[in-house]
């Protein structure tokens, strides 16, 4: 089993300027949750904005860079790497950037998607998803509050059966 997961906003929008454009702590805890225990795969650009290894998860980031190396952190050079040096965990996670969703897009099995309610002006985005291939099997709607600021759905898609 290999998931995605991202946050995205309404007009596909990831990031700009390799940084999260908004702030939902309900995400942000939930991403710790589900991701808790497992292998996150990453860009080399989204672990620098991340800025270190995140507590009890196995972090590998792909970077073109031979010479780059991180403490505590397997470096690979590329995605298929990557889920080679995943292979112990039953659900290894993809955090992105756009780059590597985007190679993933067509190996992954799911999906787990907060879409956040609102367009923001962004130089990352998310891959379209494509409704031939991927099925929405769950959705939780939340309005926003006090704590996060835009309403949002956590969204799980699956990958369709082959006929």
């Amino acid at each position: 089993m290999l998931t995605i997961i991202a946050a995205v906003a309404k007009n596909g929008a990831l990031g700009k300027d390799n940084q999260l454009i908004w702030h939902l702590p309900a995400d942000l805890k939930r991403f710790k949750e589900v991701t808790n225990g497992h292998h996150i795969i990453m860009g080399r650009k989204t672990f620098e904005s991340l800025g270190k290894p995140l507590p009890n998860r196995t972090t590998i980031i792909i970077t073109r860079n031979k010479d780059y190396h991180v403490e505590n952190c397997i470096v690979v050079n590329s995605l298929g790497e990557a889920i080679a040096a995943a292979k112990e965990d039953d659900n290894p996670y993809i955090l992105g950037g756009a780059e590597i969703y985007k190679q993933a897009m067509d190996i992954a099995d799911k999906l787990d998607l907060t879409l956040v309610h609102h367009k923001f002006d962004a130089d990352a985005f998310f891959p379209e998803i494509d409704k031939n291939i991927w099925e929405e099997i769950s959705r939780d709607d939340f309005s926003k509050d006090e704590k996060n600021q835009f309403d949002y759905s956590f969204v799980k898609y699956q990958k369709k059966s082959p006929n």
